[in-house]
């Protein structure tokens, strides 16, 4: 297990599925973690279960986003791990999406992760020693080989492909030791199966089986991913994709 012992996280999208088994791994591997979410009672049970600190949080906030990180430095005095996990889906095809709709997704899919990764540079920047800080992105196969019931949050997670890629290339060119990288969910038991916005009865059996393992991933098989880029087990990975995705997108689709 990585050391993570001094480090100091925040995890977004906290209250649930792979959200929670991140804040559950971080502590486990001795991270003191500020999570937030949206769902302040989900949130704020999950961290107390763990040890973690609460904050409640619409990432789609963007000035919001200072008070998060000022929260965790004026705490624990510095800011070493942020994982931008919140994000939502509408399971919307191009002609039935809405532009509310594909507004929300990418305010929080994408302009909530831009945010998260904005200021959390800006306070790594200031972390005495070596290694300033490890950003890890969530995105999703979707971003790999789209949905065409939902146009926009396919859209956004190759946004945040990219992002990421941005992200990391500017750290490191301006030297500050400052990692970034992406981590790929294949098809995860979260709550998203079954109680988003246009999901239908019986996705969640037709989900899993999109894996060549014929099963969803357990959040934590993410979370353990997650707390390996943010380890300092990884120094030279940056601008990296990590995909956790039960060999999905290693199959041919004719079998």
């Amino acid at each position: 297990m990585p050391d993570l012992k001094g480090k100091v996280a925040i995890v977004t999208g906290c209250a649930s599925g792979i959200g929670a088994a991140t804040v559950r791994r971080l502590r486990a591997d001795g991270a003191e973690v500020l999570g937030t979410d949206m769902n302040a009672d989900g949130g704020a049970a999950l961290c107390a279960e763990t040890g973690a600190v609460f904050a409640q949080q619409d990432v789609a906030d963007i000035a919001l986003w200072t008070a998060i990180v000022a929260q965790a430095v004026e705490r624990w005095g510095r800011l070493d791990i942020l994982v931008n996990n919140a994000g939502t889906v509408s399971a919307l095809s191009i002609e039935d999406v809405t532009d509310d709709a594909w507004d929300r997704i990418f305010d929080i899919n994408v302009k909530g992760t831009m945010a998260g990764c904005r200021a959390a540079i800006a306070a790594m920047k200031a972390n005495p020693g070596g290694s300033k800080g490890a950003i890890v992105n969530i995105a999703s196969t979707t971003a790999m080989a789209a949905l065409p019931t939902d146009v926009a949050y396919s859209s956004s997670k190759g946004a945040v492909r990219v992002l990421t890629r941005s992200v990391a290339v500017h750290c490191a060119k301006e030297g500050y030791n400052i990692r970034c990288n992406t981590v790929i969910p294949g098809a995860t038991d979260t709550g998203i199966l079954t109680h988003a916005e246009g999901v239908t009865p019986g996705l969640k059996a037709a989900v899993a089986k999109t894996s060549p393992l014929n099963r969803l991933a357990d959040p934590a098989e993410t979370a353990a991913a997650i707390a390996f880029l943010v380890s300092d087990e990884c120094p030279y990975m940056t601008g990296a994709e990590m995909l956790v995705d039960g060999g999905m997108m290693a199959i041919h689709p004719g079998f």
